[in-house]
């Protein structure tokens, strides 16, 4: 018997998978932080043709369109060849890419390092569907959804830790950040080398170099699989809600908190931390079998507490921003950091058991593919996210109405979700023993 499931997660089979996939978003997020805050703040690629929030958002494009342009060719080389060794030749690439932005950061070249920023985002992209895919072939069914929220739960910590550590970064020495970022890549290079191999699920595979056909062909057979568009819909609405609250989070930590940068940082670890205990406890919760029904009761925490953290701040109007002392002296403060805490662990609820269901409801051949168009639909949806708070925030110029807006939304997609698969419900209802009425 597997004890509480975790025995797996330092074998040969997870371990190097977890750090290679750690590693890699740790340094995204270094790499990319340590830029955009050198940007904004210590005048790196300024000009008198584009203003430095201009070229933070052409930044965030330049990392985002490769999940658009590649996702689809990833898929397809996932399927066609050994994962494993698929991995030691991205991790490879992000040795390279991170040689050039050492360079880049060395001669202070802005366009340099965006060059290196699209190219990070392109491994990215193409790491993206052997991470999740690669997870069936290791672990058995049973280890599965405690697999994927290690991987999730290790995610989000890295990307907290990458942010917080190349914002302490971005003012120090351009040796210190080359080397940081080059040495994180070899040491993730060295953890895939130790991965497994795993043999190609489709040899005969072809490559599609045409882009445009090749997504909306693999869109078009995924969404034809009606439990994986389910699951896609689901995971993405994650991401959504995800970029909602984080990319408004500083703004409103100012607007609403009267934080400093120091108090952002405390709400985004407590947000980081929140995802990672929900998405572990998900998992124990499911007692190594596919709960669905789980996905319920992450929707209604996510409603619950994104509305009680509107309710304890809409009123609040700062001007001058404090530290975190001063911020906990303030009586709404410990709520606000339990709402902070309780999103995230909500989120984690809601996404992992849909990333379990996208692996499991997918063919051994088509898994690359499903989890690469999830990764597409994943970008539109931020991007979405993006529009719909600007247009928001443009018409009623409140972050308390936006972030109450996601808090509802969240109800009308549990309300679609469980209409395309109904087992949601009864899932639920069975976990806590209610008999199903009568046909």
């Amino acid at each position: 018997m597997i004890n509480d499931n975790l025995n797996f997660a330092t074998s040969r089979r997870f371990a190097p998978l977890f750090g290679t996939q750690f590693l890699g978003a740790f340094n995204d997020n270094l790499f990319k932080t340590a830029l955009f805050v050198a940007i904004s703040f210590y005048g790196l690629g300024q000009n008198e043709w584009l203003p430095a929030n201009q070229i933070l958002n052409l930044g965030a494009l330049l990392f985002i369109l490769p999940y658009f342009l590649f996702s689809a060719i990833s898929g397809e080389l996932s399927t066609k060849y050994d994962k494993a060794k698929l991995a030691r030749v991205i991790k490879a690439l992000e040795v390279l890419i991170m040689l050039g932005a050492a360079y880049g950061f060395y001669i202070q070249s802005a366009p340099l390092l965006f060059v290196c920023l699209f190219l990070m985002g392109a491994q990215s992209t193409l790491f993206g569907p052997l991470k999740y895919a690669i997870l069936p072939d290791y672990l058995n069914r049973k280890e599965l959804i405690m697999g994927n929220s290690l991987i999730e739960s290790g995610t989000f910590l890295a990307i907290l830790f990458g942010q917080i550590l190349g914002t302490m970064m971005a003012g120090s020495s351009p040796y210190v950040v080359g080397s940081s970022i080059l040495l994180i890549a070899v040491i993730g290079l060295v953890s895939s080398i130790l991965m497994p191999k795993v043999p190609p699920k489709n040899p005969n595979t072809r490559i599609d170099p045409n882009i445009a056909r090749s997504t909306k062909n693999l869109l078009k057979e995924t969404f034809a699989q009606r439990e994986l568009y389910t699951a896609i819909i689901g995971i993405s609405w994650f991401w959504l809600i995800g970029a909602i609250y984080t990319t408004q989070l500083p703004t409103f930590t100012q607007l609403h908190l009267g934080g400093n940068d120091n108090v952002f940082n405390l709400m985004l670890a407590l947000f980081s931390i929140g995802i990672a205990t929900g998405s572990v406890l998900c998992a124990k919760l499911s007692h190594e079998n596919l709960r669905l029904g789980l996905v319920i009761i992450g929707t209604l925490g996510l409603t619950l507490f994104g509305t009680l953290l509107v309710w304890l701040t809409y009123a609040n109007q700062f001007t001058q921003l404090s530290g975190i002392t001063t911020f906990l002296s303030h009586g709404y403060a410990w709520p606000v950091m339990a709402c902070m805490t309780l999103i995230g662990f909500f989120g984690g609820f809601f996404s992992v058991p849909l990333y379990t269901w996208l692996q499991i409801a997918s063919s051994e051949e088509f898994r690359a593919h499903a989890i690469a168009a999830n990764n597409i639909i994943n970008g539109l949806f931020m991007v979405a996210a993006a529009l719909f708070s600007a247009l928001v925030l443009f018409l009623f110029n409140s972050i308390s109405l936006l972030y109450l807006a996601a808090a509802v939304s969240n109800l009308a997609i549990l309300c679609y979700l469980v209409k395309l698969e109904p087992k949601m419900w009864q899932d639920l209802l069975s976990y806590f023993h209610f008999p199903r009425k009568p046909q």
